[in-house]
């Protein structure tokens, strides 16, 4: 498939699934390998013929959906972010958190993919922060529709390019090394719960003091969706939580000036 017939293409059903054409500019070759190989699957001659398999088969969209998933990821993504994290955001939330006679520190990774997001909170916990705050448990939900990503982050064994932009000591110290993989100690998985769940169709029941929901929503999904997840996840902070998005992200209109440090947004207490 041509890069143009690619482009024409996604520009016709990315709108059908709330999604945008400026969030796959820069990923558009993987998605246009994958719909090249369904469409020789399907045995049709191009991507016009797959557009009218789309009408007649409308089950054909869930398929389409999950080839336009991009999963990119690492251990410590933009590492600023988790800096901030580090510094400022997550000992506020411990001090918040026991000022409030709370014991457990809760975090939401959306869009977790293979597990490298949360682990790294769980590390970063681990060897910065416990140890400043021992009366407090620690634990995340890693929530994603990729089945074959959330058992790869069941797994947690990783090759080497995932692990590079982890400081030294903590990859020794929390990771066995197999000659092709880097597998991560048991004690530093127990805090995470893994879940296959779309953003899209259901939440979490409980609420979080951190959320981190980057390079998804506020990349790929069309306006009005993010309008609509972004006040979901607003109802599931607590008062005093934060909520993060990507580094190249920005939120809809309407709702500038909330972004501080990181793209760290804060949400007030009501009370």
């Amino acid at each position: 498939m041509k890069d143009q017939e690619c482009v024409d293409f996604l520009r016709r059903v990315l709108p059908r699934q709330s999604m945008r054409w400026p969030g796959f500019k820069k990923v558009r070759n993987q998605v246009c390998k994958r719909v090249q190989r369904r469409i020789h699957q399907l045995q049709l001659h191009d991507a016009r013929a797959y557009l009218e398999y789309l009408e007649t088969h409308p089950d054909e969209w869930l398929t389409l959906n999950q080839y336009c998933q991009i999963t990119i990821s690492r251990f410590n993504r933009d590492k600023h972010v988790f800096m901030t994290l580090e510094q400022s955001v997550l000992p506020n939330l411990a001090r918040i958190a026991l000022h409030n006679k709370k014991n457990r520190l809760s975090c939401w990774s959306v869009g977790c993919a293979s597990g490298e997001e949360p682990y790294t909170l769980t590390l970063l916990w681990h060897f910065k922060l416990q140890r400043c705050f021992p009366a407090l448990e620690f634990c995340v939900l890693a929530t994603d529709t990729n089945q074959h990503a959330l058992h790869r982050a069941e797994q947690a064994c990783y090759p080497p390019s995932s692990l590079k932009e982890l400081p030294d000591a903590w990859r020794s110290n929390a990771f066995d090394f197999d000659g092709i993989h880097y597998c991560l100690h048991p004690q530093y998985r127990q805090q995470v719960t893994f879940l296959d769940q779309d953003i899209r169709d259901g939440l979490p029941e409980e609420t979080f003091n951190l959320i981190l929901c980057r390079n998804l929503v506020f990349t790929y999904f069309d306006d009005t969706l993010q309008k609509t997840i972004l006040n979901h996840l607003w109802d599931k902070l607590d008062d005093g939580g934060v909520l993060v998005i990507g580094a190249h992200e920005t939120l809809p209109a309407g709702y500038t000036g909330f972004i501080l440090e990181a793209k760290c947004i804060y949400k007030k207490s009501n009370k």
